[in-house]
């Protein structure tokens, strides 16, 4: 046997070996069952692997504690040699099949004797390894002081328990890509206090980082070089930007770092810096906090928007700061203190101020009295200038241009919390000169979004926070009074305008939202320019109240109801009186008692660029000679026609013929944004409503008390333009008293529609008609998705109602349905899918909801939680 061998085998392998008879059978004859030894083994040593793991796991779960090196090495070397395996595994068919087809042959045993070799040294590896598995007795040490440096924090820190936990999510979860995650909000929000908790929370947490470096921006490399040991280099201050960068670049490419940067206001390099980019691809971090997104998305980080208090926690933190005994000491002080705290507006920093300064106040009066400084003029309140508005006014103050700087401030003469239109702030910006045109005014309002110095509320309007108002009031009122010295009083239910005392100087005037019923004096005001006195109950403005303000641009009576007349002072212009000649925007919305415009008043304003009359001459207009409005208004259309700088207009039609006479003239067509039209009489001329379906600017439509003509379409092409081209910029639509009406089924042209009102129409049967429907849907190809930008739905006194549209709709922007006596509406156009992943609102009578029918449980149970009921 042994010749036979020596014959196949290589005369090296054989002159090698002694006993090669022996170690053949040891390696390769014995193959089958050494590999069967082999996985035995390694099952043992991977059950071992399991104990060990899950008592490291559960040691590791006590604060500042890592498992030892020597377990992670025994851990490491045990992945190893399964790795291994899994490679000799994939070559063992193989291997077998050669013993079995003629191992003896010299090529195939030498490979065979080779793998055989492998197998029984792995399996040897493998006991050896096993046994020092065995020997571990510590598992855990105590992780080393330096992976983070704990801050000192303040002891109030309420309300960011759930961000903290994203946050350190989104550090600790390897299998996040974006290795840059930005904390942003406005001033004073808690985003350093937030870093903060996130740097402690390396002191006490279980994590797998080697060093986090907290880092300001005035000395970044230095502090990283700090961080990892180059503040003990004499040399290291001396040397160049690009040395440090070298130098930080070597030691964190070897490290698992976290990189907190607190206060980012541009762009950073961090690779000029020396941070190793690549880095964040094998998980480390760079956490940063700022007050622009826009920062973030230069960064191309992971935004996290910090937000204000929510009240509960607003008023935990307050209470924080104020001495119990304080709030024991008498019994309307709890109150007062709530009232006062939410004043606040839910910035932290607000919180801590107000509360530090009412600490110690045990006087009912004294809570009283700061309420009203903060309701008035907050920068009067103790500590808000220094503490507070100051470090708001950073922001402020690091916007780009001034005329930036002037729109923001423009906003805070609205009332607190409003929500601002965007379209009515750009035009007073534009009639300001702060922009040039619309588009310019949607780059601005993007650009205090992003600092955020404004909030978005939905698509088409903003909102101020409360203390950026107040940031802004104390800057235009105090800190800049002499270049903006604005007056506003708005939203805080006046009665009577202020003493005209106080209009001298002034060059922004804001009354709107208050009670005020006359203007009787007449106040000197040669600076300004802004006058908004809309959401009043005026009923006569004196003689001559104009006719100090010859450098007025802007001037909003909108939503002055009982206003009857304008002043007499004002009818005689250009030729009497040419107070307002520079006038750019005038708006008179909703002026509904107002009967009169005098030939050439409107004319006469040369550069005004909006016009606003919708709904104003609503209820009557008085027919005498030189009065604009009467003939349905086309006298005012011809004089318009001559204004060279009109180029916004909204517009009130009392008849069918007023709309025939307005569409003649494509000019004013072309510029009209708002549109209502009033028949008042059911016996008059039916109104077509597709008359209005190519006005391109046009986006809001009101119907009132209108006989409305069976919707027509002469032919397939004119059903084609109409989605093609029609109502293209239309998006709020309101059908009021139109009693006559059945359907409203037009409305599936209004393809980019958001709000739809519909009361009183008593005939109406179904808003949306089936058969109508159907016939457009045979030209146009299939059922088209109409209502699908609809964000709010009322319909209100519709006593015949039964239908919207009889199949669920997907409604995927919807946000809120109203109901109100319709008592033969039983079903909605719903259904599980409908609205997904929006929560959806709800509200009607309760004995509506009670008999309404769902599709089906599932839609009934998507639903039913943000129903709100009444009556």
């Amino acid at each position: 046997m042994g010749n036979l061998i020596s014959t196949f085998l290589p005369a090296d392998l054989f002159d090698r070996t002694s006993n090669c008879v022996g170690e053949q059978a040891k390696y390769v004859w014995g193959l089958e069952k050494n590999l069967r030894v082999l996985e035995t083994e390694l099952h043992k040593l991977t059950r071992a692997r399991a104990d060990l793991k899950t008592k490291v796991e559960i040691e590791e779960q006590r604060p500042r504690t890592r498992r030892t090196n020597q377990v992670a090495g025994w851990l490491e070397d045990v992945q190893k040699l399964e790795t291994e395996y899994t490679e000799l595994e994939r070559d063992r068919a193989q291997e077998m099949d050669r013993l079995c087809l003629g191992g003896l042959c010299s090529k195939n045993f030498v490979s065979s004797y080779n793998y055989g070799t492998q197998v029984v040294e792995l399996t040897d590896r493998v006991i050896n390894l096993k046994k020092d598995g065995e020997k571990i007795e510590v598992v855990v040490e105590k992780a080393p002081d330096g992976a983070a440096i704990e801050l000192p924090l303040d002891h109030t820190v309420v309300g960011q328990e759930l961000l903290l936990g994203q946050v350190w999510r989104c550090i600790t979860d390897q299998e996040k890509k974006r290795g840059i995650i930005g904390l942003y909000g406005i001033g004073g929000v808690g985003k350093t206090t937030l870093l903060k908790q996130v740097n402690n929370n390396f002191c006490h947490q279980q994590h797998n980082f080697d060093v986090v470096i907290w880092a300001a921006v005035s000395t970044l490399q230095d502090d990283i070089g700090k961080r990892i040991g180059f503040s003990e280099d004499r040399n290291w201050k001396e040397k160049s930007l690009q040395d440090k960068a070298a130098d930080i670049a070597r030691i964190l490419s070897g490290k698992k770092f976290v990189l907190l940067l607190d206060d980012i206001w541009e762009r950073i390099d961090l690779t000029q810096l020396g941070v190793p980019l690549q880095k964040l691809n094998d998980g480390s971090k760079v956490v940063l906090t700022t007050r622009s997104a826009g920062v973030c998305d230069q960064m191309d980080a992971e935004k996290v928007e910090v937000y204000s208090l929510a009240h509960d926690k607003a008023w935990e933190l307050f209470q924080e700061m104020v001495d119990r005994s304080t709030l024991d000491s008498h019994t309307s002080i709890p109150e007062l203190a709530e009232a006062l705290a939410r004043e606040c507006g839910g910035l932290p920093l607000a919180l801590k101020t107000v509360g530090r300064a009412m600490k110690s106040q045990r006087k009912v009066g004294d809570w009283k009295r700061a309420i009203h400084k903060m309701t008035t003029s907050a920068s009067k309140f103790s500590g808000m200038k220094e503490e507070v508005f100051s470090r708001l006014k950073f922001s402020y103050d690091s916007l780009s241009t001034d005329e930036l700087r002037s729109c923001l401030l423009y906003c805070c003469l609205y009332p607190e919390d409003s929500e601002i239109p965007k379209r009515q702030l750009i035009d007073y910006w534009i009639s300001e000169g702060f922009v040039c045109d619309f588009d310019d005014g949607c780059d601005f309002i993007d650009d205090l979004l992003q600092a955020c110095l404004l909030e978005e509320e939905g698509d088409d309007h903003v909102k101020m926070h409360d203390m950026i108002r107040e940031m802004s009031l104390w800057i235009a009122c105090t800190v800049d009074k002499e270049e903006q010295n604005f007056l506003v009083h708005a939203g805080v239910e006046l009665t009577e305008a202020p003493k005209f005392e106080e209009w001298e100087g002034a060059k922004r005037v804001s009354l709107m939202g208050n009670g005020i019923r006359s203007l009787s004096e007449i106040p000197t005001c040669p600076r300004l320019v802004t006058l908004l006195l809309g959401g009043n109950r005026i009923e006569e403005i004196t003689d001559g109240f104009f006719q100090s303000m010859s450098t007025l641009r802007v001037l909003s009576l909108r939503i002055n109801i009982s206003l009857r007349k304008l002043p007499s002072g004002i009818r005689g212009l250009p030729q009497e009186l040419k107070a307002l000649e520079k006038l750019r925007y005038l708006n008179l919305d909703y002026t509904r008692f107002l009967s009169i415009i005098p030939h050439q008043l409107i004319s006469g304003f040369s550069k005004l660029e909006v016009l606003r009359l919708f709904g104003c001459g609503f209820w009557v207009v008085t027919e005498e000679e030189g009065n604009v409005l009467c003939e349905d208004a086309e006298p005012l259309m011809k004089e318009l026609l001559g204004s060279k700088h009109l180029n916004v207009l909204s517009w009130t039609f009392r008849s069918s013929l007023g709309v025939q006479n307005f569409l003649k003239y494509p000019k004013l067509v072309s510029i009209t944004q708002s549109v209502l039209v009033k028949s008042g009489v059911h016996t008059s001329p039916p109104f077509n409503v597709l008359h209005l379906a190519y006005m391109e600017n046009l986006q809001k439509f009101e119907l009132e008390s209108c006989n409305l003509e069976e919707m027509k379409i002469d032919s397939t092409e004119e059903v084609k333009k109409l989605f093609q081209s029609g109502f293209r910029s239309l998006n709020t639509v309101s059908v009021h008293y139109c009693r006559k009406a059945k359907d409203l089924t037009w409305l599936v042209f209004v393809q980019n529609l958001k709000v739809l009102r519909i009361g009183d129409c008593y005939d109406m049967e179904e808003i949306i008609s089936v058969d109508k429907l159907r016939d457009i849907s045979v030209i146009i190809g299939s059922e088209h998705n109409f209502f699908a930008q609809l964000e709010y739905l009322s319909i209100s006194w519709g006593t015949n109602l039964k239908s919207v549209y009889p199949n669920p709709l997907p409604f995927p922007k919807l946000k809120k349905i109203d109901v109100c006596h319709c008592p033969q509406l039983k079903k909605l156009p719903l259904n599980s899918s409908s609205a997904k992943e929006r929560r959806v609102v709800i509200e009607g009578e309760k004995k509506w909801w009670e008999e309404l029918q769902w599709e089906d449980q599932a839609t009934q149970n998507a639903f039913s939680s943000r129903c709100r009921t009444w009556g």
